[in-house]
């Protein structure tokens, strides 16, 4: 049956968009894709006769406008989003527009930034006897935050932290951080993921702003706060490949 799929497209590098993605985008008739977020090379499988949109000067109207045209024309839409579509990715209101109308869709995952991210940086985020919690979060900006969420408040968990959307306003996230963390906690940035050209600045809550404005880096990158980032931080093996340990899988 005919409907929109919201596809993720990965972090950027397009190896990592699933193979159900990159297979609906070869198939699809109608591609809108997020180009100031999306690298171009995803779309590389789609047909010659496809109709590739880019979606950065559009608004929500027109967006929903082609999705819906292109349905009722009996025919498939992509719409391309970065990263996973559940993060951040402006989807909620699409849906619900599409929902209006009575169309169908389909939400596909995709590769997390923030997951390519803590790949970039060698690190896992949840580590025994260091944290067991991950926070995806945001800095409140022209989209305000609840304020039960603000980043000060997330900090007093002291838990691994990724921070989206933030990175322009370093000064005002490492005040907001030093409510929960210590100077020495580490943090790390990281500049387009996956990307040829990422980028990672390591250092501290101390100098970690001073490190990013030296290297430039004002948008497009993630802030990685918290003790399991730190290289050579392993405390204790997990129980998972303990000889000792008796369970009924390994992973």
């Amino acid at each position: 049956m005919s409907q929109v799929f919201f596809i993720g497209a990965g972090p950027g590098d397009p190896d990592l968009i699933t193979v159900k993605g990159r297979d609906i985008i070869a198939r699809a008739d109608l591609i809108i894709y997020a180009g100031s977020l999306v690298n171009p090379a995803v779309l590389a499988v789609a047909r010659p006769d496809a109709r590739i949109e880019d979606s950065a000067g559009m608004d929500l109207a027109r967006t929903t406008e082609l999705l819906v045209g292109c349905v009722r024309e009996g025919k498939v839409a992509a719409r391309v989003h970065t990263g996973d579509p559940s993060i951040y990715g402006a989807i909620a209101e699409q849906m619900a527009e599409l929902d209006k109308a009575g169309i169908g869709y389909t939400v596909v995952p995709g590769v997390s930034s923030a997951f390519a991210g803590a790949a970039a940086l060698k690190c896992e985020l949840t580590l025994p006897e260091v944290s067991q919690t991950v926070i995806l979060t945001r800095i409140g900006g022209r989209t305000p935050v609840p304020e039960k969420e603000s980043l000060a408040s997330l900090a007093a968990h002291g838990a691994t932290m990724v921070i989206f959307l933030s990175v322009g306003e370093m000064d005002r996230v490492v005040e907001a951080l030093r409510t929960g963390y210590t100077d020495d906690t580490p943090v790390a940035v990281v500049y387009k993921a996956s990307w040829p050209e990422e980028k990672i600045v390591r250092g501290t809550i101390a100098d970690i702003a001073s490190k990013v404005e030296s290297a430039g880096l004002a948008k497009t990158a993630l802030i990685f706060v918290g003790r399991a980032i730190a290289p050579g931080v392993m405390q204790a093996y997990s129980k998972l490949y303990d000889s000792e340990f008796r369970h009924g899988y390994r992973g």
